[in-house]
């Protein structure tokens, strides 16, 4: 596919399916978007001066260590504009970075340290991690993506800074009880029984909350004590300080995050003080979007103030489409889960983990295709309803749970590579064309699989040198990732090139509502029906999650009498008025426009 046919298609939002109404990449809607999710440390080299970060000494001074998987392996910001003609060919019209701050280069304890290639352990919230790059280089990624009509997501964090804080109750301990308001109050040192403190302190008159050892004696080693940026988070009154969630109840949002400090979301400063730090971001750079991470962790009054605001900011810069999308992570197929943050806490969007498992489950074979719709029929729950479904950002793997074809195997696939590379196919062609907006992790479309999640699913796509990565197989190429990745040939790659062409030359896959067609109990077939928003034009998509083929017929609207196809293979005409009949191979899918 040529370069100049995805600018046009991508620039002229539109024109591919027939409007020919020229727009620039600022007047998109976010459903309209193809995003590509990078882990810059893991993309590409681009300058190995700043592989160590300007710092000196072994790894546990520098973070850099390329042959082990959890410490820096010089990837940067330069790499990543570098590569941009390949991330643009895949038909990517957005990219989304992890978070690019500076960050405490290595945490944990003696023997269990790893570094922040992943840019979570943030000290300063206003400056470029030195091993990934300058704000300089920032400026010079952000300026690139949008010269090509691409927009740029930012990765942010208000939920936890780096790991500075000690409760000394816990020296030496590893991890440290969560100790919860009832037990431990504002108002008393140490427990119930404990001496008063904060004096007059109600949950509103943060004013009055002076002393930060409720829970534990807070401490901070003296080389760390005003590590942070902006100096105000070097304060401990600004943190929970109650120790460790543990991912339930209270816990979930006043527990520091495996150690991380847990920042005090409730006090005014803390609320005030992002919104500055990342309404800067917005200003000097225009970026396009945050994804929020650990959003759930986060109380909801923080989100109801903070996303007005940035917003605002936002449209002050002349963005009017800027896209918020928060991490809700969950393990189950329950929109409820996720669907609750977009009305209670007010987030514009969410990421969608309920449709990743949905796929998983359906194409590993484990569930019929009716999970699928049940999935579906949870978009009411969202704020805004299935209009606002459109705009959440759907994956079918990532960075923490695993990559797509992992999860295919352990969640019950065990046939052989070339059915999953078939099978992988087939839930990228459900992400690029059913409702949501895809995204995809940066090296999924050169095959690669790992052994599980987190570090295990964090491969380079330059030369690896971690041996983990380097002994295993590849879908769809001879390849390893010993060897640069980076091949616009893998058919992997050609398929979500292809896919994502015909997403964005149609309204019907971006802006269109769906209606589900026909699903079953069992694998087999997946029908839905997408509706271009402005001719009501139907568009017919079909899955086939068995490894039979199927023949079924299927209704669609009387007046979709004939059919061409964009994918797949369709039939020219319906059978009678609302009925057509649907033939699929074993793991096919089709993409079927009505004329």
């Amino acid at each position: 596919m040529k370069r100049s046919l995805l600018l046009l298609c991508f620039g002229i939002a539109g024109l591919c399916g027939g409007q020919a109404q020229a727009q620039t990449y600022r007047d998109r809607l976010p459903e309209d978007e193809v995003i590509y999710f990078v882990l810059p440390d893991r993309f590409e080299n681009g300058d190995t001066t700043n592989d160590k970060g300007g710092l000196k000494g072994d790894r546990l001074a520098t973070g850099f260590d390329p042959a082990h998987k959890g410490f820096f392996h010089g990837g940067d910001l330069k790499g990543l504009i570098k590569r941009l003609d390949y991330i643009q060919g895949l038909g990517a019209t957005a990219v989304w970075v992890a978070p690019i701050f500076q960050n405490k280069p290595v945490q944990g304890p003696p023997g269990q340290e790893s570094a922040a290639y992943h840019g979570y352990w943030i000290t300063d919230f206003t400056r470029v991690d030195s091993h990934l790059g300058s704000n300089a280089d920032f400026k010079a990624l952000v300026d690139a993506v949008h010269a090509r009509g691409m927009k740029f997501y930012m990765d942010i964090v208000v939920n936890h800074t780096a790991d500075v804080l000690y409760p000394a109750e816990c020296a030496g301990q590893g991890q440290c009880p969560y100790r919860s308001i009832a037990d431990y109050p504002y108002q008393r040192r140490g427990g119930i029984a404990g001496a008063a403190i904060n004096s007059g302190f109600d949950g509103i008159n943060f004013d009055a909350l002076k002393d930060p050892n409720y829970a534990y004696t807070v401490q901070v080693k003296p080389a760390e004590k005003d590590i942070k940026v902006p100096a105000w988070l070097n304060d401990p009154i600004y943190y929970h300080n109650r120790g460790d969630t543990t991912f339930r109840g209270e816990s979930s949002q006043m527990g520091d995050f495996v150690g991380l400090d847990d920042v005090f979301t409730e006090h005014p400063r803390v609320i005030d003080g992002m919104i500055e730090i990342y309404g800067a971001w917005i200003d000097k750079y225009g970026v396009d979007g945050f994804r929020i991470d650990t959003a759930q962790h986060v109380n909801p009054e923080f989100w109801q103030k903070f996303v007005p605001a940035m917003l605002e900011r936002a449209k002050a810069r002349g963005i009017p489409n800027f896209h918020i999308f928060g991490e809700v992570a969950t393990s189950e197929m329950d929109p409820a889960h996720t669907a609750v943050n977009t009305r209670v806490d007010r987030l514009p969007s969410v990421l969608d983990f309920p449709f990743a498992r949905a796929v998983v489950d359906t194409v590993a074979g484990k569930a019929g295709t009716d999970e699928l719709a049940r999935l579906f029929r949870g978009d009411a729950l969202y704020e805004g309803g299935p209009s606002a479904a459109l705009q959440l950002p759907t994956f079918l793997g990532n960075h923490d749970a695993g990559r797509f074809p992992m999860l295919l195997k352990m969640f019950g696939y065990q046939g052989s590579d070339d059915e999953l590379l078939k099978r992988s196919m087939l839930g990228h062609a459900m992400l690029l064309t059913l409702r949501g907006v895809p995204t995809i992790y940066s090296g999924d479309e050169q095959g690669f699989v790992g052994k599980g999640g987190d570090q295990d699913a964090r491969q380079d796509l330059f030369a690896s040198k971690v041996t983990t990565y380097n002994e295993g197989k590849l879908l769809g190429t001879a390849a390893t990732t010993a060897q640069v990745n980076f091949n616009t040939d893998h058919p992997i790659y050609r398929e979500i090139a292809t896919l994502s062409r015909i997403r964005t030359s149609n309204a019907a896959l971006t802006r269109g509502l769906q209606t589900i067609r026909y699903a079953q109990e069992k694998p087999g077939l997946f029908a839905v029906s997408r509706f271009d928003p402005a001719s009501g034009r139907e568009m017919l998509l079909l899955f086939n999650t068995s490894n039979e083929p199927v023949e079924q017929n299927v209704r669609v609207e009387t007046r979709s009498a004939e059919f061409e196809t964009l994918a797949g293979t369709c039939a020219p005409k319906a059978s009678a008025p609302g009925s057509v009949r649907v033939t699929l191979p074993a793991l096919g899918y089709a993409v079927c426009n009505a004329r």
